[in-house]
């Protein structure tokens, strides 16, 4: 495949894809007709893997990618069906270009789920009522790799947006054995509270870049008026250029947009700095404008591009803190 055509199939991972779906009125129940099937885990088509021989796994939850839509049958959904292929396409994107940038020699596994729609987002009430469905078959994964895949090695929890509120949940539930597994939790693009805290021990903020067993959580916007779509205080964050707690500011350059070519852009030379009033990373210097999300999205939040800015840092502090996984190990 030409390197260009690889490049742009593989870094459009945070764009949502919601133009080309149906957009449905939203509606809150969950009765049986309007729910897509159980995936199966044991069926290879409800993962993505990539198998490297390597030393540890990255196991990702992917974010939201799904609209609400109908299929043939005139049935309205609002969760995706891990089983037709265009729902899936679009899922695939993220699992295939988050593996692609961050993954480098380690494993990787991401399953598909039934997560929930965008529009779910737009209300509070929705969204708890129709989140029990992506948690059962998150934790049904998770349950299946460590069964079938993990085979007792290191591994990296990840997930973005959708996926870190489920990945938070899993790590609520985790037995202190795959806890002794796990080098650490990325909870990209979430938010963190004090009762989240109070109710699973396991959840330990990273103060550093070598720490392990630890949580990494950080949310990016322009500036202190950019935060709305963001709900409440995270009651930790951290830089995930300098991997600081305080607001020491790290400077850094890179191409703003993941939906065009690499070579075909210049790179913006960023700042970005833990703001300790809100626990935001507030970041400077950033040109592009195609970044905000439909439905929910706003001028100045950079939602989207959480991995797509720090790619390269996430990619080298896995490694990182794999290397001290070990290390602490031998």
């Amino acid at each position: 495949m030409n390197k260009r055509l690889y490049t742009q199939m593989a870094l459009a991972i945070l764009s949502v894809v919601l133009l080309a779906q149906c957009r449905m009125e939203n509606k809150n129940s969950l009765t049986e007709d309007t729910l897509p099937p159980v995936p199966d885990y044991s069926d290879t088509t409800q993962w993505y893997v990539t198998d490297r021989q390597g030393v540890a796994d990255v196991f990702y939850i992917i974010s939201t990618e799904t609209g609400d839509y109908a299929l043939d049958d005139g049935k309205e959904y609002h969760f995706a069906h891990t089983y037709n292929d265009s729902v899936r396409q679009p899922l695939y994107g993220e699992m295939l270009g988050v593996d692609t940038l961050l993954s480098g020699k380690f494993n990787f596994y991401s399953p598909y789920y039934r997560q929930c729609s965008l529009q779910s987002f737009t209300n509070d009430s929705t969204a708890k009522a129709r989140m029990p469905i992506p948690l059962d078959d998150v934790r049904q994964a998770f349950n299946y790799y460590l069964r079938h895949f993990n085979q007792g090695r290191p591994f990296i929890l990840a997930g973005f947006s959708q996926g870190a509120m489920l990945l938070l949940k899993l790590l609520q539930e985790m037995d202190d054995d795959t806890y002794s597994r796990m080098v650490a939790a990325y909870a990209i693009g979430t938010t963190i509270t004090q009762e989240m805290m109070d109710e699973c021990p396991k959840l330990r903020a990273a103060q550093g870049a070598e720490d392990t067993g630890v949580t990494i959580c950080y949310n990016s916007v322009k500036d202190a008026e950019s935060i709305a779509m963001h709900q409440g205080k995270s009651v930790f964050s951290i830089n995930p250029v300098n991997w600081r707690t305080d607001s020491t500011v790290a400077k850094f350059a890179t191409e703003p947009s993941p939906l065009l070519p690499v070579a075909d852009q210049k790179k913006d030379k960023l700042s970005v700095h833990l703001d300790p009033a809100t626990n935001m990373l507030f970041v400077s210097g950033y040109t592009a404008t195609d970044y905000v999300l439909p439905l929910i999205g706003n001028e100045g939040s950079y939602h989207s591009r959480e991995i797509w800015l720090y790619r390269q840092q996430l990619k080298e502090n896995m490694a990182q803190r794999v290397a001290s996984f070990l290390k602490g190990k031998k």
